[in-house]
């Protein structure tokens, strides 16, 4: 076995057949060839001139064998989209069902293929087995090595896959991961790949990708050991607080806390400033979330942020959970927290969780020969990051998402728009590979909008937000599209334009099935999810040009709008004349609505109108309110407008039906197009 000081030290070393060593003239050569195949890959698939792709596609899908994983772990579902990618690439013939809900089958039919169905995924391994030279090993005690195998499967016609799934299935290995990197060494495992992997790869587009996903064992009881019962969201109660958790201790020692979200409606979730665990009176763990001493103790905290008051949160659906081991015999278990906004604290003695390799989305990294990694926008790991994407050509697209939740999103979105990288949400995005060469009719014209006259009311449009994510608009958004009382009121749902690329099926079908109280709008912000204001002088024509081309292509004139926070008071950055006059030379919008979340923001920089969106918590009768509050002491000889966002994870068409069912005078919805154009006739 090579040391590991060689493995990453060493300038010229590659992974190659299984072992390691140096490049010789002939493998140097090699790889350079298999290097121009993929650049010659990726410029097929993206295109050139005016018909351009941004993202690949990988042929029309004639002929499709199509199985259900939805119940496989996550190790098979690895396999199975390594396989898929690699398959796809010369020609797309695997399509999978993930979810119980079967959104992915909805979905089959708009790609006009015929279909075989198979009862049993795995039996496709042995079906296209010749299609692949063999499997990429990972390594069960290195997370991350999950993407450096993706990677490599890519360059390598091969799958990812455990030892033991490729003696099952007859896969030779093509190289074996195990022992080559150090868990506990994250920048140095990516540092190699981005030496030694980066230079052979496509570089159409990057990845994020979590190397492993958090799944729930079935059967786990806990129980409630407090809850909040009112929607406290100003941290006024926050204090410490004294929880009994002896009930947990008759199965075992380990015993589980999860915090969560009271009302998860609403995004003011339990928020935690520091623990102390103490056995029968003695002190057994103690910590600041965030800190060493909180590591070893944290189980589960995928679906949590760090706070800037040293507090970890989780609002929503999401949730944290910690593990403390009690020592034998111990008769009474207490945790002290300093815990504040809308918890929910349950408690179990059963590992709740499991942890296995993130499957998602890999099927298009493979088929594209992309890098694939995850490094969190902080720190060490992101100067890894800034140093990856000055690698990258201005407008390449850097698709999945990035760790740490919310945090994780602005430090990340910012840092890849300071290199003129713009992010596609992607990560739980299916069968992109398949749905990427559906051919399907997208109109390129513009909504004609009905005549209206300006008058002394309250003008509101609502903005579902998201769009910009493509797995939303896959998954989250045909749910809810699909529900009866879409169309019964005006709303505004912001879509990705890229879809044009990665699913014109998904976007035919939502330009067909509109109503006219619908109306599709561009998604944060443009082609693809950036903050303009944070991009290179340089750079940003390139990006709002691209955005043109692509608003052009799919009838979109406007845009739902981010730009970067301010540090000073945690707000956001309005737009200037610089970001909004490159918006104007190159993009056919007639308005911007920018996350604002106060709704006081309303200007005309290079011209453009620019409208802060308003962002009330709650639902129904709380929005009214929130809303009620917002127009105090307004001037009534004259119009007012307000662009207010619909949360899309929790909100429904009938939660927007209620709402406006609770609106009378002096408000009245209209559809964004109708907004503007009213807002510019009063103006």
């Amino acid at each position: 076995m090579v040391s590991r000081r060689i493995l990453l030290q060493a300038g010229g070393a590659v992974l190659a057949g299984g072992g390691l060593g140096l490049i010789s003239p002939q493998q140097a050569g090699a790889a350079e060839a298999h290097a121009a195949e993929a650049r010659a890959a990726a410029a097929r698939a993206t295109g050139t001139g005016a018909a351009a792709r941004l993202l690949p596609s990988f042929g029309r899908p004639v002929r499709l064998d199509v199985a259900d994983v939805s119940t496989l772990d996550g190790h098979d579902q690895l396999l199975l989209t390594t396989l898929q990618g690699v398959v796809n690439r010369r020609e797309p013939r695997l399509y999978f069902n993930f979810d119980k809900s079967e959104v992915d089958l909805r979905w089959l039919p708009a790609t006009g293929a015929a279909v075989t169905r198979h009862d049993d995924a795995l039996d496709l391994i042995g079906r296209y087995r010749t299609q692949v030279r063999g499997a990429i090993l990972v390594d069960p005690d290195v997370p991350d090595s999950v993407n450096i195998a993706t990677t490599l499967a890519g360059l390598n016609n091969a799958v990812a896959a455990t030892a033991e799934q490729a003696r099952t299935h007859g896969l030779k290995t093509v190289m074996d991961l195990r022992g080559r990197f150090d868990a506990d060494d994250v920048l140095a495992t990516y540092r190699w790949q981005l030496t030694h992997l980066f230079p052979q790869c496509s570089h159409a587009l990057l990845a994020g990708l979590p190397p492993t996903r958090t799944v729930a064992v079935d059967g786990v009881k806990w129980r409630q050991v407090a809850r909040e019962a009112e929607r406290i969201r100003d941290g006024s109660h926050r204090r410490l607080r004294t929880f009994d958790l002896s009930p947990e201790l008759g199965g075992g020692n380990d015993v589980y806390v999860r915090f969560q979200d009271a009302f998860a409606d609403d995004g003011w979730g339990a928020s935690l400033g520091s623990v102390v665990v103490k056995a029968d009176g003695k002190e057994i763990a103690s910590f600041t979330p965030g800190t060493d001493a909180e590591k070893p103790c944290l189980f589960d905290g995928l679906n949590s942020s760090l706070g800037d008051q040293s507090n970890r949160f989780s609002d929503g659906g999401g949730y944290f959970v910690y593990r403390f081991t009690a020592p034998a015999g111990t008769q009474h278990l207490a945790i002290e927290v300093d815990l504040w906004n809308q918890y929910l604290v349950t408690a179990t003695g059963t590992a709740p969780t499991r942890v296995e390799p993130f499957p998602y989305f890999r099927d298009y990294v493979v088929a594209s020969k992309a890098m694939v990694l995850w490094l969190p926008p902080s720190g060490e790991t992101g100067k890894l990051l800034d140093e990856t994407f000055a690698r990258l050509k201005p407008t390449t697209p850097y698709t999945g998402w990035f760790s740490n939740d919310v945090a994780g999103e602005w430090g990340g979105v910012d840092r890849a728009s300071q290199h003129g990288i713009e992010v596609v949400p992607a990560d739980f995005y299916m069968n992109g590979t398949v749905h990427a060469g559906v051919r399907a009719k997208i109109s390129g014209t513009v909504r004609r909008r009905p005549k209206a006259t300006p008058r002394n009311r309250v003008y509101l449009t609502l903005t579902v937000g998201e769009g910009d994510n493509v797995q939303y608009c896959q998954r989250r958004m045909r749910d809810i599209w699909d529900h009866p009382r879409r169309g019964s009121v005006p709303v505004n749902w912001t879509v990705s334009p890229l879809l044009a690329d990665i699913g014109p099926a998904l976007l035919a079908y939502y330009q067909k099935t509109a109503t006219d109280n619908d109306l599709l709008i561009c998604g944060p912000s443009g082609a693809g999810y950036t903050y303009p204001g944070s991009w290179p002088a340089k750079a940003l024509d390139a990006y709002t040009e691209l955005s043109g081309r692509y608003l052009r292509r799919t009838g979109m004139d406007l845009v739902y709008a981010y730009n970067p926070r301010n540090a000073a008071n945690d707000g956001w950055v309005p737009f200037d004349e610089r970001v909004a006059g490159s918006y104007r030379k190159n993009t056919p919008l007639r308005g911007i609505i920018q996350s604002w979340e106060t709704g006081d923001l309303h200007s005309r920089p290079a011209g453009l109108p620019v409208i802060g969106n308003f962002y009330p918590q709650g639902k129904g009768e709380e929005f009214r309110d929130a809303l009620l509050r917002h127009i105090e002491g307004r001037d009534e000889s004259q119009p007012l407008f307000i662009a207010a966002a619909i949360n899309a994870w929790s909100w429904t068409p009938g939660d927007i039906a209620q709402l406006a069912s609770l609106l009378d005078e002096p408000f009245e919805v209209v559809r964004g197009d109708v907004f503007f154009a009213l807002l510019n006739e009063s103006a």
